[in-house]
């Protein structure tokens, strides 16, 4: 779904041109006028898939993208492909936006991630000899050095088998469940006393590493031995007595999905039994190695009860996403050149102090670029200031040992009134969020976890302060999750504030989960599923009344996903009204743009690269050019999805501070048009073709906010402006 052309320009900040075509049975009428979920995040696993095969990305970061592609493509089999297969098995003909079937569908999906993988093996191989010739070997057997097999056995006895059972597959002993993402080695043998023949496995417990670091050799080598090889050398210690007849490796992936009863009594029992039931939900996927012998090919698949459909052989690599063990500190040459996230320098000048810092004004820090550490402080300094009173906390995601989860536990443990807003259905997360919530609960604070049909996805934190006679709320409203280990390479917003309205706003969304309250008006927030898409959607239409006025008309957007269908169509309309539309999208994309009589005034391109992109931001001109202090500038924790906008509990969050919307606007979203080095720009059919305009250095956004700082994070020591983005220079 790649494509190499020429000129194409990503450069959107100083590129004004729009190109568009005809293309035959596509207009407003039309399901083709939109793209295909499942097949656009294909191909933005294949972007991902791109910076792997990036000679410009450092080596080491190239295996990282490589895992990474992987990791996604589990997922996005256990989840997506999965519940399509379930609406197959249950008869449900549900079609997509764009007028496919479900098993229209999975058949396009089962050969572009086929495809995929197969892209995933050869660049694999080429990142080998690449390793090889940087002093990285990763070996075989007959790589091996006498001298390495005394220490390797050593290791086996000790690391691996003591944590390996072998099972024996015969009518006494049924084919055993494996878990989902399971590596397993399946191994026929021969019984050397009688000479029969039987099969056994030998699930791989994820506690031991995939790939296993060998000692220095005299070429100071740094040297891996995958553990399949190890387990196929140390095969007779494992099977004293036998031949081995043959062996293979194989890897399943299962449905992953949650099933919830509507009427739950005790929601976090449902979520334990749920989850429960998740480790052993139906086989979607099974990768086997190419050359498996028939009766173990045979043995697998028929047990497994999969169809010929579901089986990849690969030849190569099973499970990519253990590559990330590879990615070690040794050969600092090979990672991206260090980089510490600044601390803003208006919390410096008021020594660490947040709230004195909130207090001087709004700020918005851009993570990772700004440190996270400063929400994290938020929280700790509410939790040991006397003159807090109360928190309110949502936790969609958190880190395992969170400095957040402990903060509340201290000021509610302290004697504060805590609030957390825990969010069970984060997707994988919902263990330890359960964890989470139990060690709040013994603390003291109060948990809730808010709709069982609505997924809290809103981002917000509330510290209510006793200065003098009165309460002051301060607020923080983020783009991202509370989770200081993806803040590091997530590219999120935190909003901080102490004007009264937006408290009172936050403190309505935290009334509306916990009591059931639903607010009547908000201020200066929107609300989903209540108004939040109307926003979006009254917005639109602004900007085309003042097109049809002959005044500018203009819109800039930041998502992870764009899909909601009347969203779309409105974008279409606006369009059709003159109104110009420009897109960041870093992953799902379900508008077309570029076409005639439908999207001609309406460009879209995608950002991977060193950090994930994952700020959600809508400027519209408002009756001006952008950027202006006129555009209504907006943050949120949503992207524009269905299940966004009318399933979850999501905030929109209107910026009136000029000094924040600049931001915003003249930093942010400047430099995310303006980038080239890591842009792919969406084509009308589908494809997506990287920038390949000349120049000599190309504009590298993530470049520009490590190397300079956000406006309302900059204090009296630095008047300087940020380089002018809104000329070429």
């Amino acid at each position: 779904m790649i494509k190499k052309r020429n000129e194409i320009n990503a450069n959107f900040l100083n590129n004004s041109e729009y190109k568009s075509q005809f293309l035959n049975g596509v207009d407003k009428n039309s399901v083709k006028r939109f793209f295909n979920r499942e097949l656009s995040w294909i191909s933005f696993n294949d972007r991902v898939l791109e910076e792997a095969g990036n000679s410009k990305v450092p080596l080491l970061e190239r295996v990282r993208f490589l895992a990474i592609s992987a990791e996604n493509l589990d997922e996005f089999y256990s989840v997506r492909v999965a519940g399509l297969k379930e609406l197959v098995r249950e008869n449900l003909s549900r079609v997509s936006v764009d007028g496919l079937l479900p098993q229209e569908q999975i058949e396009k999906i089962e050969k572009l991630t086929r495809s995929l993988m197969e892209k995933q093996q050869i660049i694999w191989k080429e990142l080998l000899n690449e390793l090889k010739n940087s002093g990285i070997c990763i070996l075989s057997k007959h790589d091996l050095l006498t001298s390495d097999l005394k220490p390797l056995e050593k290791y086996f006895t000790e690391q691996v088998f003591p944590l390996i059972t072998p099972l024996a597959i015969d009518p006494a002993h049924p084919f055993p469940f494996i878990t989902s993402g399971g590596f397993t080695l399946a191994v026929r043998l021969k019984r050397l006393t009688d000479g029969s023949f039987f099969e056994t496995l030998i699930p791989i417990p994820s506690q031991i590493p995939r790939f296993h670091r060998l000692t220095n050799s005299k070429k100071r080598e740094i040297r891996f031995i995958p553990l399949e090889v190890i387990l196929d050398i140390f095969l007779p210690i494992i099977f004293p007595g036998y031949s081995i007849f043959g062996k293979c490796t194989f890897r399943i992936l299962r449905n992953s999905d949650l099933e919830l009863e509507e009427e739950a009594e005790d929601l976090v029992r449902e979520f334990e039994t749920a989850l429960k039931k998740r480790r052993r939900g139906d086989v979607v996927s099974l990768t086997i190695s190419k050359d498996s012998p028939k009766e173990l090919f045979d043995l697998v698949t028929g047990s497994l009860s999969v169809l010929p459909e579901e089986i990849i052989q690969v030849e190569g690599v099973i499970g990519m996403t253990k590559l990330s063990e590879l990615v070690i500190t040794d050969k600092p040459n090979l990672l991206w050149k260090p980089f510490k996230p600044r601390n803003p320098e208006r919390v410096e000048e008021n020594n660490g102090d947040i709230f004195a810092t909130i207090k001087r004004k709004d700020m918005l820090l851009h993570h990772p670029y700004e440190t996270f550490n400063v929400v994290v402080s938020f929280l700790q300094q509410a939790a040991n200031d006397p003159n807090v009173v109360a928190i309110r906390q949502t936790l969609y995601r958190t880190s395992k040992n969170s400095p957040i989860v402990k903060a509340l536990c201290e000021a509610a443990e302290a004697g504060k009134s805590v609030t957390a807003l825990v969010e069970l259905r984060a997707r994988f997360d919902e263990a330890a969020n359960i964890h989470q919530s139990r060690a709040l609960e013994r603390a003291g604070a109060h948990v809730v976890y808010g709709f069982l049909d609505l997924k809290t996805h809103a981002k917000i934190s509330i510290v209510v302060r006793k200065e003098g006679r009165k309460l002051v709320s301060y607020t923080h409203f983020g783009t991202g999750n509370y989770h200081p280990i993806t803040a590091n390479f997530y590219t999120d917003l935190s909003f901080f504030t102490k004007e009264p309205d937006l408290a009172r706003d936050a403190t309505k969304v935290f009334n509306y989960v916990s009591g059931y309250i639903e607010p009547s008006e908000f201020e200066n927030i929107s609300l989903a599923p209540i108004d939040l898409k109307k926003t979006i959607l009254q917005n639109l239409l602004n900007e085309v009344r003042l097109a049809k006025q002959g005044k500018p008309a203009r819109a800039w957007i930041k998502l992870n996903s764009l899909v909601e269908k009347d969203v779309i169509d409105a974008m279409y309309d606006a369009s059709n009204a003159g109104v110009r539309i420009d897109l960041i999208v870093r992953g799902i994309c379900a508008l077309r743009p570029g076409i005639n009589g439908l999207s001609e005034n309406i460009r879209v391109k995608s950002i991977v690269g060193r950090f994930l992109e994952h700020s959600r931001i809508a400027c519209f001109g408002n009756g001006s050019d952008l950027p202006s202090f006129e555009s209504r500038v907006y943050i949120s924790s949503a992207d524009w999805m269905s299940r966004n906008l009318n399933r979850r509990v999501e905030v929109l969050v209107k910026i009136n501070n000029n000094t924040v919307k600049a931001q915003i606007v003249n930093q942010i979203m400047a430099a995310n048009l303006r980038d080239q080095a890591q842009s792919w720009v969406l084509q009308s059919d589908g494809s997506y073709i990287r920038d390949n305009i000349a120049t000599q250095n190309k504009f590298s956004c993530h470049d520009f906010f490590m190397q300079n700082p956000s406006l309302s994070g900059r204090g009296r020591a630095l008047r300087k402006n940020p380089p002018e983005l809104l000329i070429e220079n």
